[in-house]
Formats: C-alpha cells, sequence, structure tokens
C-alpha cells in the first residue's frame, strides 16, 4: 500500500509540477504581450545560456564519471540540432522562395527554433521527473521539497522556451499546449524511475547533455542573430541587460535550490 501511495505522490506532483511552471511563464508572457516579445526574446537568451551552463551542465557532470563523454554528447548533440534544423530549412524551401532566398528576414523562423526548444525541453523535463522520484522514494517531505523547488526553477526557463515558441511563428493556445505537451515527459521520467530508477541511473548525464545542447544552439544559433539586426546603442545595452537578467534568474533559483536542497 505504502508504494502505490508513493506513486501517487509521484503522478501528482510530477503533473502539477510541470503544469504550474508551463502556466506560471505563459501567464507572465501574456501579460507582457506583443510589445514585450522583443524583450523577452532577449530574456530567453539569457535564461536558456544560463540554464545551460550554470544548471543543466553541472549536473551532468556531477552525475557522470566521465564528464570528458558528457562535453562530447553535448557537441555531438549541437550538431544534431543544426543537422534538426538544416531538415526543417529544406522541407520550407522545396522552391525558390522562402525566408533562405528572403533579403528582408521573415518575422518569425516557420517553427524551426520551437520544434529544438520542445525536443531539449522534453528531455529535460524527464529527469526532473527522475529527480522527483528519486526524492519520494526517499521520503515524501524530500519529494514535496523537490517538486516545488523544481517548479520555482523551472519558471524562469519555460519563459524562455514560451517566448522562443512565440518567436518561432506559434499562436499563444499553440505554444501553451505544445509546452505542456512536453511537461508530460515529467511525469513519464517519474513514472519508469519508479520501476526503474537504477537502469535509468547511466542515462541520466546524456539526457541532460542533449537538453543543454538544445538551450546552447537555440539560444546563440537561432536567437542572437535576430537580435544583431538592432544596432543602435539603446537596443543593444536594453538587450543586454535583458540577457543578463534571463543569467541571473537562473542563477538565484538555483541559488535558492542549492540552500534548500
Amino acid at each position: 500500500m505504502a508504494g502505490w501511495e508513493t506513486l501517487i505522490w509521484i503522478w501528482g506532483m510530477s503533473l502539477a509540477g510541470g503544469a504550474l511552471s508551463v502556466l506560471a511563464a505563459a501567464g507572465l508572457g501574456n501579460f507582457l504581450g506583443r510589445r514585450g516579445l522583443s524583450a523577452l526574446i532577449s530574456y530567453a537568451v539569457g535564461a536558456l545560456l544560463g540554464a545551460a551552463f550554470l544548471d543543466v551542465i553541472p549536473e551532468a557532470f556531477e552525475e557522470s564519471g566521465t564528464p570528458d563523454r558528457v562535453a562530447l554528447v553535448i557537441l555531438l548533440g549541437i550538431l544534431a540540432f543544426f543537422v534538426l534544423e538544416k531538415f526543417a530549412l529544406w522541407r520550407h524551401c522545396h522552391h525558390n522562395h522562402c525566408e533562405a532566398h528572403d533579403v528582408q528576414p521573415p518575422a518569425h523562423d516557420h517553427g524551426r527554433s520551437g520544434l529544438l526548444i520542445l525536443v531539449g525541453d522534453t528531455f529535460h523535463n524527464f529527469v526532473d521527473g527522475i529527480l522527483i522520484a528519486a526524492a519520494f522514494m526517499q521520503d515524501t517531505q524530500l519529494g514535496l521539497v523537490m517538486a516545488l523547488a523544481i517548479i520555482a526553477h523551472e519558471i524562469p526557463q519555460e519563459l524562455g522556451d514560451y517566448a522562443v515558441l512565440l518567436h518561432s511563428g506559434y499562436t499563444r493556445k499553440k505554444a501553451l499546449v505544445f509546452n505542456l505537451l512536453s511537461s508530460l515527459a515529467t511525469l513519464v521520467g517519474a513514472t519508469l524511475a519508479y520501476f526503474a530508477l537504477s537502469a535509468l541511473d547511466a542515462w541520466i548525464p546524456y539526457v541532460l547533455a542533449i537538453a543543454a545542447a538544445s538551450m546552447i544552439y537555440v539560444a546563440v544559433a537561432d536567437l542572437i542573430p535576430g537580435l544583431h539586426k538592432r544596432t543602435e546603442l539603446k537596443a543593444t545595452l536594453e538587450q543586454t541587460l535583458l540577457i543578463a537578467a534571463g543569467i541571473v534568474s537562473i542563477f538565484l533559483v538555483q541559488h535558492l535550490f542549492t540552500h534548500a536542497h
């Protein structure tokens, strides 16, 4: 009976944790409105890079006894996302008129960066589910603290992901729905971890590495080039401050999480 009670706790907090962080991020994104989209993109760059370098990669190195292999997976992941984006480009460029041939850049990228960020976020959510299950299997109180910490930790990153999806051409409704679907990976990871935690342990660093690769690639290859289209000093200062704000928000939540844990 105790086993089933633990599993119910795991399922409940996995569903609630994924949904709450996504809904909180979407609510904040909608509050800022269309005018705030360009600001959200700058913030997203900082949040994605901050999450990758301050949270996901250190955690992957810590979980792995071979950080050189994790680093290799990150590099291969970036290459894989490059190839994936090329396939997306070819799909949209089967004729002579597409964004790759236009002199003026389009308003969005036909969903390419959104697809990549959803893939990476799904991997990350999967690992969050494993962490929630592992904590609940130790102690219910520890599981609750872990789930609440993950919700708080995910909000800045989910806000960045939401901004990327809007920038990529998704409607607000579709961005919310796809983010919620991606959050279901938390439930999948938690369920698998409950029944086969020892078998999944060895894969966690590499799953995290793929998640980090997607964050780095989207921020550097898809978002930053768009920011360079505004070259005036005021815009540059604004973008720099917002990127820094994204990094700082991840750092602060990570700092609070570390102390709470």
